[in-house]
């Protein structure tokens, strides 16, 4: 193992960081709803943890007034709100805390402008005052999940995903997992979701909640179209050991949830919570579902305190609290 680690996100936070909206136009009428979602979701975190929220520069006064809760606010200029995907990846080191700086091309190159997004990192770490190390490896952080002991889980569907990094291999990208997160064992998942704008990302089928298990979005209808995708990667873990050995014990949220918002057929995935310090944070699709998706993380998470969100604006943009959040490790050395 390097000299760097990437805490699970169950270890303590110092805060919760999100990025607000920045332009109506991403949004057009739904805008003032997905506002409301953003503003429940940060109430809801801020119970439990410190929220900072990036904002238009211009911006902070109006964002805290409509979250009614005490943040910190940080302008910054940015293109989006995705800040799982945009921001830091915060690692502990020899020294403390560390902000790994992966490059950002919008998931593929697919949304334009994203240059400024692609800068949040290299701005926002000395406002955090924490060291910066830059990669030019492509990278979301809605594409990994670990477990804090060196374990690694990811799809190949995204990560391997040409759009992302077409001059390295999988050997590249687990040499750069060892380097700058301390992973020494990958978990290959061959899928993610066959439709979205993440090719993938394993946060919307797969997440550690804890040393050697993991949650995973339940196969559900044969009839779904992600089903076979899903007993796949099942199959995978169900084979899998974690880096110390453990064989993984695997648990389940109910399916993603079809729904129509704003003129739009879109889907809520349980799967994209946040856990935060003594709690998960999770979407609510406002079907009758809920109650079963809250009662499977609870029985997931027995020394958490689960709270529901609905985020049905928010799915519109391929997306959940999980997107949206990223969380800052409390300092400590290794």
């Amino acid at each position: 193992m390097t000299g760097l680690l990437m805490p699970a996100e169950w270890e303590p936070h110092e805060a919760c960081m999100l990025a607000w909206p920045p332009y109506e136009s991403l949004w057009g009428e739904s805008f003032a709803s997905v506002e409301q979602e953003y503003a429940a979701v940060v109430r809801a975190i801020a119970a439990f943890e410190p929220v900072t929220l990036l904002v238009l520069p211009g911006h902070a006064e109006r964002v805290r007034a409509l979250c009614g809760v005490d943040v910190t606010t940080v302008e910054i200029p940015m293109d989006d709100a995705w800040l799982r995907a945009t921001g830091p990846i915060v690692v502990h080191g020899p020294r403390g805390r560390v902000g790994v700086d992966f490059r950002y091309n919008s998931f593929g190159e697919r949304f334009h402008p994203y240059a400024q997004d692609d800068r949040i990192t290299e701005r926002l770490l000395p406002v955090l005052g924490i060291e910066r190390r830059a990669t030019m490896t492509v990278l979301e952080g809605g594409a990994i999940s670990v477990d804090g002991e060196g374990t690694l889980i990811a799809t190949e569907q995204c990560v391997l995903n040409a759009n992302r990094n077409p001059r390295l291999g999988r050997a590249d990208i687990e040499a750069e997992f060892e380097a700058l997160l301390g992973v020494t064992k990958v978990i290959w998942l061959p899928y993610g979701h066959l439709a979205g704008d993440t090719d993938g990302h394993v946060d919307h089928v797969c997440q550690f909640i804890g040393p050697g298990r993991v949650l995973v979005e339940a196969c559900g209808d044969p009839e779904r179209p992600d089903h076979a995708r899903l007993k796949a990667n099942r199959a995978v873990l169900e084979a899998s050991t974690d880096a110390a050995g453990r064989k993984l014990e695997i648990l389940e949220l109910p399916p993603q949830q079809k729904i129509h918002v704003h003129g739009q057929e879109t889907v809520v995935n349980y799967m994209n919570f946040y856990i935060a310090n003594g709690a998960v944070i999770m979407p609510l699709a406002g079907t009758d579902t809920d109650e079963e998706a809250l009662a499977a993380a609870e029985a997931a998470f027995p020394d958490h305190q689960v709270v529901g969100v609905e985020a049905r604006t928010l799915a519109t943009g391929d997306a959940g609290i999980h997107c949206i959040t990223q969380q800052l490790p409390a300092a400590r050395t290794l």
